[in-house]
C-alpha cells in the first residue's frame, strides 16, 4: 500500500535524512588506500549507537537474501554493484566503492547511497558515477505533484543510454517512510506520462545504479551481493526525496 505523508510527518522524517546523509559523508571521508571494509561498517556502527538510531540493515532478510545481512552497510567493490556484504577486505588503489545506507531515527527511515573512486581514478569510472549522479539529478527532477511515476524512471533511463549503458530494471528505488522498504517500485527506466500519478507526500527512493558493459548480474556466494555477469564495473547514486506542492525536497542531501 502506498502511504501518503503529512507535511508534519515529511518534516519529521528531516532528522533521520540528515543524520544518513551525515553518516554517508563521514564513510566518503574515510574510504581510502589500506581501509577494510569492516573498518567502514564499524564507523556507521557507532554513529548510529551515537545517535540512537537503529539499523535498517543488520536484521534485514527479504526472500532474496541468504539470511539475516548481520551489518550496517552494503558496500560494493567494483564488479559488485548492490547488497554488497561487508568483510575483511582492504581497499585497494583504485577500487570503485560504492556505500548504502539507511537508519531509522526518531520513528521515520531515510535511505541513500553513493560511489568513490579511492586513490587513482580512472577515467571510465568516474564516468560512470557521473552518470548515475546525473541520471539521479534527472530522476528528482521528474518528481512533481501532478508528474507520473513513469516520468521518474523515464529521466533516469534517458541519461543512462546517452552515456551508453544498459539498465537493469530488477532493483530499482522504492518507498520509504516508517519501514525501509514500500510501495511504489521505482524502475530504473521506463515510459514517461505512465503509472502513479505523483502526489504531495510521496516520499520515494530514487536510485540510479549502472553497470559499465552489461544489464546482467548475478548473486555472489555470500548470498547478498550483486555482481555484474561480465566483471565491468558498476557504480549506484541514491537519495530519499519527499514530493512537497512546491517541488522535490531531498532529505538526504550532503553538504
Amino acid at each position: 500500500m502506498i502511504e501518503l505523508k503529512t507535511p508534519t510527518e515529511v518534516a519529521q522524517m528531516r532528522p533521520a535524512g540528515r543524520f544518513v546523509a551525515s553518516v554517508l559523508t563521514a564513510l566518503k571521508d574515510k574510504a581510502a588506500v589500506g581501509v577494510n571494509l569492516l573498518e567502514l561498517d564499524e564507523l556507521a556502527h557507532q554513529m548510529i549507537r551515537d545517535a540512537g538510531a537503529t539499523s535498517c540493515y543488520i536484521d534485514y532478510h527479504p526472500s532474496f537474501g541468504a539470511m539475516p545481512f548481520g551489518k550496517v552497510l552494503c558496500t560494493s567493490v567494483n564488479d559488485a554493484v548492490l547488497h554488497g556484504l561487508p568483510y575483511d577486505y582492504v581497499l585497494q588503489d583504485g577500487d570503485l566503492l560504492s556505500v548504502d545506507f539507511a537508519a531509522e531515527l526518531e520513528g521515520w527511515v531515510s535511505d541513500s547511497a553513493l560511489s568513490v573512486i579511492v586513490g587513482t581514478e580512472r577515467p571510465e569510472d568516474r564516468r560512470l558515477i557521473e552518470a548515475t549522479e546525473v541520471a539521479l539529478a534527472a530522476g528528482i527532477e521528474e518528481a512533481r505533484v501532478g508528474n507520473k511515476l513513469g516520468d521518474i524512471s523515464w529521466a533516469i533511463g534517458e541519461v543512462a543510454h546517452q552515456y551508453g549503458y544498459l539498465v537493469n530494471t530488477d532493483f530499482g528505488g522504492h518507498g520509504v517512510g516508517r519501514t525501509m522498504h514500500g510501495e511504489p517500485h521505482v524502475p530504473n527506466d521506463g515510459r514517461a506520462h505512465r503509472g502513479l500519478k505523483l502526489k504531495a507526500g510521496l516520499v520515494i527512493a530514487i536510485e540510479p545504479w549502472f553497470l559499465a558493459t552489461t544489464d546482467e548480474i548475478y548473486t555472489d556466494p555470500d548470498g547478498w551481493t550483486l555482481r555484474s555477469a561480465d566483471s565491468s564495473r558498476g557504480a549506484h547514486s541514491e537519495h530519499t526525496v519527499a514530493i512537497t506542492p512546491s517541488g522535490p525536497l531531498v532529505l538526504t542531501a550532503r553538504d
